[in-house]
């Protein structure tokens, strides 16, 4: 097949689009299934039940698919679903996902996803995020789009961060982030709006306005969850019902 150096081993079973690249000493399991423009870097592992969409650059060393480090699992033939337009540096190891939850560990599109990350069995991943060297997502957690989390970001089981998120390098999080928050610390604390992410992606000056006050509302107003989310439904403003949503959703409760 062109583009496969005759070192790599793949395996009966696997379905590689014509115009796959795989490099030197890589190895590519029987259940894998690999989209067009994607290329496989030199002893890259992929395995397990595991798709990756088009136009994907994965580096060497990476392993992609292994079983999860869970030790419930029992050998079910649980899944990774990568999307498309992703960037996947050295040495990142996503799992598998664990029947005790979706049985699917799911990567979205147009990532960058830098060396060493970990993103572990049954984790949501959205599209546009950024996941800084060394960045680990223990089982269960979700990301939503355009987050970006500094280098050795470290995030508890079943944690939500919002979408638009940022967090400082060392941040460690046991509580959800709400969507537009800059947070940062061990453990992590609010630091104000990702504003000038916001303005980057587009949001206006009157939507900013507009979630600086939830901000403000949920942040440093002295109210409790509840209080803050009565004062925010009243703003009647997409960006806010964005925002309560997720608080509603919040099941580890939220940074404070």
């Amino acid at each position: 097949m062109a583009g496969i150096h005759p070192t790599a081993l793949i395996e009966e079973g696997a379905r590689l689009a014509k115009d796959v690249r795989v490099g030197p000493y890589a190895v590519i399991g029987p259940h894998v299934e690999i989209g067009e423009c994607t290329t496989i870097g030199a002893h890259a592992v992929i395995t397990g039940h595991t798709r990756i969409g088009r136009h994907n650059r994965i580096f060497q060393f990476a392993s992609l698919g292994e079983v999860p480090q869970d030790k419930k699992y029992a050998g079910e033939p649980t899944r990774l679903e990568i999307g498309d337009h992703n960037t996947i540096r050295e040495f990142c190891t996503f799992n598998t996902g664990t029947a005790q939850d979706r049985g699917v560990t799911s990567v979205g599109s147009h990532n960058w996803v830098m060396a060493y990350v970990h993103i572990a069995h049954d984790c949501i991943v959205g599209d546009h995020i950024v996941l800084a060297n060394n960045t680990t997502l223990a089982g269960h957690v979700e990301i939503g789009d355009h987050a970006i989390l500094g280098g050795l970001t470290a995030v508890h089981q079943f944690c939500k961060i919002g979408a638009h998120v940022i967090t400082g390098g060392g941040t460690i999080v046991y509580k959800d982030i709400p969507p537009y928050v800059t947070a940062a610390g061990q453990p992590a604390k609010p630091h104000g709006l990702n504003s000038e992410g916001l303005k980057r992606r587009g949001f206006t000056p009157e939507s900013l306005a507009t979630l600086k006050r939830a901000y403000k509302t949920l942040y440093r107003d002295g109210l409790t969850l509840q209080e803050a989310l009565v004062q925010l439904d009243e703003m009647g403003a997409p960006e806010v019902d964005f925002l309560t949503s997720f608080l509603r959703r919040a099941e580890r409760g939220i940074i404070r």
